[in-house]
């Protein structure tokens, strides 16, 4: 099993910025990807950004590229999501999610709202 830790939501004006962080423990070993979604209300769960080896490959939603930007320390097992110049239409629960062999693993999410 894999559990996977959110911390780093909050309130924040727009234009402003937000680092999200996701923390692996369990069986991290072989776990090849890791990503961010985000489920506002009323809508359904989407892929906001992943970072996949080999070669830490990334891949963002249209709506996001050039604002956010998702790393991972293999050291730490841990992944991160720098959002910057957030936007009301941003506000959602962000959740974690880990692809270990065929399995994926969820976080239990954090909320970010965006908001003056």
């Amino acid at each position: 099993q894999v559990q996977l830790v959110e911390s780093g939501g909050g309130l924040v004006q727009p234009g402003g910025s937000l680092k999200l962080s996701c923390a692996a423990s369990g069986f991290t070993a072989e776990i090849y990807s890791m990503g961010w979604y985000r489920q506002a209300p009323g809508k359904e769960r989407e892929l906001v950004a992943r970072i996949s080896t080999p070669g830490d490959n990334t891949r963002y939603a249209d709506s996001v590229k050039g604002r956010f930007t998702i790393t991972r320390d293999w050291t730490k097992n841990t992944a991160y999501l720098q959002m910057n110049g957030l936007k009301p239409e941003d506000t959602a629960v962000y959740y974690c999610n880990a692809i270990r062999r065929s399995a994926m693993y969820w976080g239990q999410g954090t909320q970010v709202t965006v908001s003056s």
